[in-house]
């Protein structure tokens, strides 16, 4: 009395085709987690005030207290350029290179200007 031979393979590929099954509708549900995360981050990041904006993209070369550090010093930027034009700095850079264009955009780099050109002048 033989056994067949093929069933243990069958029965080894019918189970890795339910693993394959069960972890990618693990994997999809994950990255729906993740996606969904990154847009809260977005919303509290428009949501953080000028302060904190300028702590976590402008102080590494501004300085922590405005004071220049590889970048210029804006503790009187204000009395310089009007909010505009700071705006126009923070979107689109200066330089060749050395304020990078794109850091904040929109609304979010109109409430940083504004708070350089109003509170340091």
């Amino acid at each position: 009395m033989r056994r067949n031979p093929v069933i243990p393979f069958a029965l080894i590929a019918v189970l890795g085709i339910l693993v394959m099954i069960v972890v990618s509708s693990v994997g999809i549900n994950e990255r729906e987690a993740i996606e969904n995360a990154e847009d809260g981050e977005e919303s509290e990041e428009t949501a953080a005030g000028p302060e904190e904006m300028y702590e976590q993209q402008c102080s590494s070369c501004h300085g922590g207290d405005l004071e220049g550090q590889n970048g210029p010093s804006l503790q009187e930027v204000g009395s310089r350029y009007d909010a505009a034009e700071i705006q126009d700095i923070i979107e689109n850079g200066k330089g060749d290179g050395a304020m990078p264009a794109g850091l904040y955009t929109g609304d979010d780099a109109a409430t940083l200007a504004e708070w350089l050109a109003e509170e340091h002048q």
